[in-house]
């Protein structure tokens, strides 16, 4: 019998946020390090060098509480343009190597390894040339965990195993054992709420779910998940189900001086044409949309929901909100505010609309975007905005890059070593 391949790698970029301030600013490297979305003691750090991680801190830590964890902490403001530029020149120069094959997040991205690439040997060295070039190109201070086995969902657990500046190989003949000493949250898919269910079918270790059968793990799961997960376990590469995407959104925590009720409308606004946006350049299409704001004071949080019928233009959008924003809570002051786009639809299966109305809509939300994107964002808007076209500025979810040129009106530049 032949030997079982190593037929995937997967790359994971460490505290990838701090890294990318530490290489991009000298006075930053080997100092305790904490990016944040605005200077103020009343957010909380979305990410941590591992300098800081000693401390304590990480990400969703409270700046206050950071700063009492370390007196020496340096707060950097989020820049998430550079984030994405250097996110891009990693991708280029792991592609000099081997084909990028698949980009999860910011931060994380996997590849096929393919003919002699699958050999032990060849497998690593490709592995090693991975991290030398990223160094080289774009960074030293840029490191990152490397994971190579037979599957890609054990090659991004092997990714894990060993940070910063890791570097895992799990074969086949190691499966399952390998996995034993890892917690059951170590494995991807696996939540709070499903290790819970786990538990009380008396599955409390890695070992306890690689040795269950093949129909409880079913029941346990209630599809064909739990069959492939355990499949994969055992390093068997199994095709991924295509993903499809379930919300499309935004965020803001409102500074001082747009806490009022004219200036939250406007930035909500603002978050509504980013949100119908990226729906149009997803090519998909909202049922329903969900606002939110969260208050000072103590005060519960305010929740309202509202059918769009099918739709992605923004003119629908900032029409459902403001039917809503009439039901607010009045006499608070807010922190915080949302826009969810749900029941998402790709627009490919969705009929054209019969309306007049409808389509002329779409046209405008086409042309609007067409100049957007050529001339930078916000060139022009809708007036319901005005006062908050710079706010909520470009942010970068864990599960999606925004374009740059759409976002911010700056193209993607060539990271730069300094």
């Amino acid at each position: 019998m032949d030997e079982p391949r190593l037929s995937w790698l997967f790359l994971d970029m460490n505290s990838y946020f701090a890294s990318v301030e530490q290489q991009l600013v000298p006075e930053l490297r080997g100092v305790p390090t904490a990016v944040v979305p605005v200077m103020t003691d009343n957010t909380c750090c979305i990410a941590a060098s591992y300098e800081a991680k000693k401390y304590g801190i990480k990400t969703g830590t409270r700046v206050a509480t950071a700063r009492g964890l370390c007196s020496g902490l340096r707060l950097v403001e989020s820049r998430p343009e550079k984030y994405i530029e250097t996110h891009h020149a990693i991708v280029d120069a792991v592609n000099t190597v081997l084909p990028v094959d698949t980009v999860y997040s910011i931060d994380e991205m996997s590849c096929r390894l393919t003919g002699s690439q699958t050999e032990p040997d060849r497998a690593v060295s490709i592995g090693r040339e991975v991290k030398r070039v990223i160094k080289e190109r774009v960074g030293e201070y840029l490191r990152c965990s490397v994971g190579i086995s037979t599957n890609r969902f054990i090659a991004k657990i092997a990714s894990g195993m060993e940070k910063p500046d890791g570097f895992t190989v799990i074969t086949r003949e190691e499966l399952p054992e390998r996995l034993y000493s890892l917690s059951l949250r170590d494995l991807p898919g696996i939540g709070g709420r499903m290790q819970a269910r786990l538990k009380a079918s008396g599955v409390h270790t890695v070992k306890d779910l690689s040795e269950l059968p093949e129909e409880r793990v079913e029941r346990i799961w209630g599809s064909i998940i739990g069959k492939r997960l355990r499949l994969l376990l055992r390093g068997e590469d199994i095709a991924e189900d295509a993903t499809k995407r379930r919300t499309v959104g935004h965020s803001h925590v409102l500074p001082p001086d747009l806490r009022t009720d004219e200036g939250t409308r406007a930035v909500f606004v603002r978050l509504i044409h980013k949100a119908a946006f990226r729906l149009r350049r997803l090519n998909y299409l909202a049922g329903r949309m969900i606002i939110k704001i969260d208050y000072f004071g103590g005060y519960e949080s305010w929740k309202k929901w509202k059918n769009v019928g099918r739709r992605n233009d923004t003119l629908t959008m900032i029409e459902a909100f403001a039917s809503m924003w009439e039901e607010r809570p009045e006499g608070r002051k807010p922190l915080r505010i949302s826009v969810t786009l749900t029941e998402l639809t790709p627009s490919r299966e969705t009929s054209l609309p019969l309306f007049g109305a409808e389509l002329k809509r779409d046209k405008v939300a086409s042309a609007l975007d067409k100049i957007n994107e050529q001339f930078g964002a916000n060139s022009i808007f809708y007036g319901s905005m005005y006062g908050a076209a710079d706010s909520a500025p470009l942010r970068i979810s864990f599960t999606s890059i925004p374009d740059v040129v759409a976002e911010s009106g700056k193209r993607n530049g060539s990271a730069v070593k300094k």
